[in-house]
């Protein structure tokens, strides 16, 4: 069996930050035996708090990997907590500017290097107010036709209900259950070796975040809606 991945300092500064953050929720893992304990793989979830890359990176490390988020460039340059997120290998990811490629090439690199990269293709937390995936941006689809790697969809419920700063809302008890759920990995057999159109990277990207909203609507017990609220650029 594997040992855990080794880290560095600033995985463990992050370790000491996020457990505890981790700690004000009830944990669920279901599925985690799917995450790989070696080798690369690209993880692709929902988004519906700002808690979110705290727990995540916990329960990522729970499985003995450490992950490398592609996060927001505003993280990044968010006062000790974006210095230790870059600082354990997490990679900023800048729309819309002339270092938006730099993003998606460092991803690559780590998943050459066998790394696991943690991706939300949304972009941001979903503006949804039933907190349902919006449509996503195709840079994961890139990614994932671009590299032979496990392509493992994850949908995680609860930090929502903890905290929401766009609606100014902390609520730490009493606690709330925070559940991840792993699916299978995608099979992209039939989509490899394609010319990567737009409709293409369109299709899949929406392929896998279809696995995601399927894996959340197990945890809720609820149906999502017909047609996703926001469009993506």
């Amino acid at each position: 069996m594997a040992g855990r991945e080794k880290g560095g300092f600033w995985v463990g500064a992050a370790a000491v930050l996020f457990y505890p953050v981790s700690w004000i929720g009830r944990r669920v893992y279901l599925g985690a035996e799917r995450i790989p304990r070696e080798g690369p793989a690209l993880v692709v979830m929902n988004h519906v708090s700002h808690m979110d890359p705290a727990v995540d990176a916990v329960f990522i490390h729970r499985q003995k990997r450490v992950p490398r988020f592609l996060a927001k460039d505003s993280l990044a340059r968010a006062p000790i907590f974006g210095k230790i997120l870059v600082g354990a290998g997490s990679i900023p990811v800048y729309r819309g500017s002339v270092q938006a490629g730099d993003s998606l090439r460092a991803a690559h690199q780590a998943l050459s290097e066998g790394k696991v990269v943690v991706i939300y293709p949304e972009g941001t937390i979903t503006k949804d107010p039933e907190g349902w995936p919006k449509r996503s941006h195709t840079g994961v689809a890139r990614l994932a036709l671009d590299n032979d790697v496990p392509v493992i969809p994850v949908a995680r419920w609860g930090t929502q209900q903890i905290l929401d700063f766009y609606h100014k809302k902390v609520r730490l008890l009493p606690r709330t259950t925070v559940t991840h759920k792993v699916g299978e990995p995608v099979d992209l057999s039939a989509y490899r070796g394609k010319p990567q159109t737009g409709a293409l990277l369109r299709e899949v990207t929406e392929l896998l975040m279809e696995r995601v909203t399927g894996l959340l609507t197990d945890i809720r017990g609820e149906q999502p809606p017909a047609r996703k609220p926001e469009v993506a650029d």
